[in-house]
């Protein structure tokens, strides 16, 4: 194969979630002397760009969206050392976790894959975080932006808690503040104070991108 046709393999077999043939493609590339970086954004970024398109035109849901993701993360699995090695640098850098009280985590987990997908450096803190851990994690990583995900309506005032632990510790102005999950809306995330709000982790890409141009283009000021 050439290395155009393993960059439109890894493309089309991301895109339907055929997660065995993309790991044996970016297999294939890297024994063809195919270039990591050139995989990932000229291949693996474009195809899950589609399948976030896909999904907001209404064409793909949460299971093909899911699929594409884990096939993703397969190639993933295997460039991540290999561009460290190289010194690719993340896009930023992006804290996430499920606040207090609260146990899902596949829409967190869909929004760090995609995230980690578009070039996003990923600390998850997994699940039941509480207002200190995530005081601590932004300390010690000092991310860009730091996610708080929330499946129940009982555990949505932990934004709130959350945001006043970061004023508390005097680093909410260093880090922008997304939150989400499927009862969260855009009119919660104002009244809490949250800088952005995504109902998907399609749209969660988009907003971490435009919160790093604006946190950065206000430091460039």
């Amino acid at each position: 194969m050439t290395h155009d046709e393993i960059l439109s393999l890894l493309y089309e077999e991301t895109l339907v979630g055929n997660a065995p043939a993309v790991a044996d493609g970016v297999n294939q590339g890297l024994a063809d002397g195919l270039a990591p970086e050139k995989m990932l954004f000229d291949a693996l970024i474009p195809s899950l760009e589609e399948v976030g398109a896909r999904f907001e035109r209404g064409d793909y849901f949460v299971p093909e969206m899911l699929i594409a993701a884990r096939a993703m993360q397969g190639a993933l699995d295997i460039l991540r050392p290999l561009l460290a090695e190289t010194g690719s640098k993340p896009l930023g850098r992006f804290l996430m976790g499920t606040v207090k009280g609260d146990v899902h985590d596949i829409g967190k987990n869909l929004c760090n894959i995609m995230l980690e997908g578009a070039g996003f450096e990923v600390i998850d803190l997994g699940v039941n975080v509480p207002p200190e851990k995530f005081v601590e994690q932004i300390n010690e990583h000092a991310p860009d932006i730091v996610g708080f995900s929330a499946f129940l309506t009982t555990t949505m005032p932990m934004f709130k808690a959350n945001i006043n632990a970061l004023q508390k510790a005097g680093i909410r102005e260093k880090v922008a503040v997304m939150v989400g999950g499927a009862p969260v809306t855009q009119e919660y995330a104002d009244a809490v104070g949250a800088d952005a709000y995504s109902p998907d982790a399609s749209s969660a890409v988009k907003k971490a991108k435009e919160l790093l141009e604006q946190r950065r283009s206000a430091v460039a000021v």
